[in-house]
């Protein structure tokens, strides 16, 4: 494959298709961390199966018409540091060639650590990472798409210690406020930050009486399964259009699918920033089998 070649994305049918895409994911995202030694393993890994479901069954998008067509739904991510499985899922879903994840971190690279917008990199519509900010960025979306009477819809995916930002805050309750009822909100919930547990950094209990006392209806799902996810993402449709946004609390495990990375180690720490070295690379990527779809 060349470097102006574009991945042709497979139609995937099962769950089980579904779940080898996820799979070859997690193993893209264990190859760029390795190959840059700097990155986000943890969220990336356990955002995985999400990540997958949103580009291969649930969002309308078009990836070759990026730019120019707004009849598509729109998605944010505002945990921006797990750029990671973003980049895999859009290059997978084909919106940019697949050798270029090999790229990521590099200087002059297209795949910064925290997605940029200078570059224009087709999938991503705003910069982030900058905690908090990105379900604002969504609500004026969502809010536009009401003034244009665009029939698509706004996703915006936060973690469970960025909801430890005030902004967060404001923004939900704006939303709530204005009735935006074309919006959903899918919060990472692995429990986990850079500093430990986010029970121990800050406890956001109770979660979902918070959203819900914002404004918010509230679902919750095993963001690890992808079936349990994607019912509950089509029941977030049906209650959508009642004058309240929804939004999902999705309990992930922070470096899902290797063992290893999972959770928080017997010391007190996590994967949460850390790359893995060569010997963690190859031990991983024994945990998680070759696919059909082949490696970058």
């Amino acid at each position: 494959m060349t470097e102006t070649e574009i991945y042709t994305p497979p139609v995937l049918e099962t769950i089980e298709d579904l779940a080898e895409m996820a799979r070859q994911i997690r193993r893209d995202i264990i190859r760029m961390l390795t190959m840059a030694q700097s990155g986000h393993t943890g969220g990336s890994l356990g955002m995985a199966d999400i990540f997958t479901a949103l580009y291969f069954k649930i969002l309308k998008h078009n990836p070759h018409t990026f730019w120019d067509d707004l009849n598509q739904d729109f998605l944010f991510l505002s945990n921006g540091h797990i750029s990671p499985v973003w980049y895999a899922t859009l290059a997978r879903a084909g919106y940019f060639p697949l050798s270029e994840l090999a790229t990521f971190r590099k200087i002059n690279s297209r795949l910064q650590g925290h997605p940029a917008t200078d570059t224009r990199l087709p999938g991503i519509r705003i910069a982030s990472g900058s905690l908090g900010q990105g379900l604002s960025v969504a609500l004026g979306a969502a809010l536009g798409f009401r003034l244009d009477k665009n029939p698509n819809l706004v996703y915006c995916l936060m973690g469970d210690g960025e909801c430890q930002e005030g902004q967060i805050w404001e923004a939900a309750m704006a939303a709530a406020h204005h009735k935006v009822d074309n919006l959903i909100g899918i919060v990472d919930c692995n429990n986990q930050q850079i500093d430990g547990e986010v029970r121990k950094v800050m406890n956001l209990e109770p979660f979902a009486d918070k959203w819900k006392a914002f404004g918010w209806m509230v679902l919750e799902c095993d963001g690890n399964n992808l079936s349990e996810f994607i019912n509950t993402v089509q029941l977030a449709h049906t209650l959508l259009h009642k004058e309240k946004p929804v939004v999902i609390l999705a309990k992930t495990v922070m470096g899902k699918g290797v063992s290893f990375f999972e959770g928080t180690m017997p010391d007190g720490t996590n994967w949460h920033g850390k790359p893995p070295s060569k010997d963690h690379e190859a031990k991983a990527l024994l945990e998680l089998p070759p696919t059909r779809f082949g490696d970058f």
